[in-house]
């Protein structure tokens, strides 16, 4: 027959060690008002999509396409992209990414002179 102080201290046992496995991740001292150190567990937060991070690349990218589009002109740059879409599958899918949208061309005419500045600054 199984002692019941003994079952006792089988249960408080248990209660501690998954107290202790709960705080290991990570716990915060908490002092109570009578002076009194309890451990208590850290409360981390969800982290969702990474949505900023998303919007730099897009932004990033459309710089990219912008200043290639002010670099090697429009002309080229459409001669470049119709090749592209006579291509592979790949290519096509990279002519599709590298389309001119408005949003390229505006940033590419306003940058277009800074570009041109800093070419003859390099060949000098």
């Amino acid at each position: 027959m199984v002692d019941i102080n003994q079952q006792d201290f089988h249960s408080r046992l248990y209660r501690i060690e998954r107290t202790h496995r709960n705080l290991s991740s990570g716990y915060v001292r908490l002092e109570e008002r009578n002076g009194l150190l309890v451990p208590v567990r850290r409360v981390r937060s969800r982290r969702g999509f990474p949505w900023r991070g998303l919007f730099l690349v897009l932004i990033a990218f459309l710089v990219f396409k912008a200043s290639l589009l002010a670099q090697i002109g429009p002309v080229r740059y459409v001669e470049h992209h119709s090749k592209l879409e006579q291509g592979s599958i790949v290519e096509q899918m990279g002519a599709w990414a590298l389309r001119p949208d408005p949003a390229t061309v505006y940033i590419s005419e306003k940058i277009a002179p800074y570009l041109r500045q800093l070419t003859q600054l390099i060949t000098i």
